[in-house]
């Protein structure tokens, strides 16, 4: 089970940092990801890091500004979102999958329940 948090509402420029914590006692098995999905769009990848956190992956939009985190000891993985636009605004969501990186949303079985991002221009 996964569960977000840190969503809200920021001005452009600003910075919030999403958590995801999982349960079970596999979560270093898994490569954890972030989606986000805008109103009206399809859900779309963000960012993913490998199982022992040396990797990380970034959607080109988001690169420079996003930063993908895990701590295996505390099952959790967390998104460092600085220099906020309002394109950003969406919900984002957490996901894990067994294996190596994938960007679409199918390859990934394990999802939260998702935390709205609102960024006011």
């Amino acid at each position: 089970q996964l569960v977000e948090s840190g969503g809200g509402l920021v001005q452009a420029g600003g910075s919030l940092r999403l958590s995801c914590a999982a349960s079970g006692r596999t979560f270093s098995s898994y490569l954890m990801g972030w989606f986000r999905q805008a109103p009206g769009k399809e859900r779309e990848f963000v960012a993913a890091i490998t199982q022992s956190g040396s990797v990380t992956y970034y959607t080109d939009s988001v690169k420079g500004r996003f930063t993908i985190s895990r701590d295996n000891t505390k099952n959790t993985v967390s998104l460092q979102m600085n220099s906020l636009k309002p394109e950003d605004t969406a919900v984002y969501y957490c996901a894990g999958r067994i294996g190596c990186v994938r960007r679409g949303v199918q390859e990934y079985d394990s999802w939260g329940q998702g935390t709205q991002v609102t960024v006011s221009s």
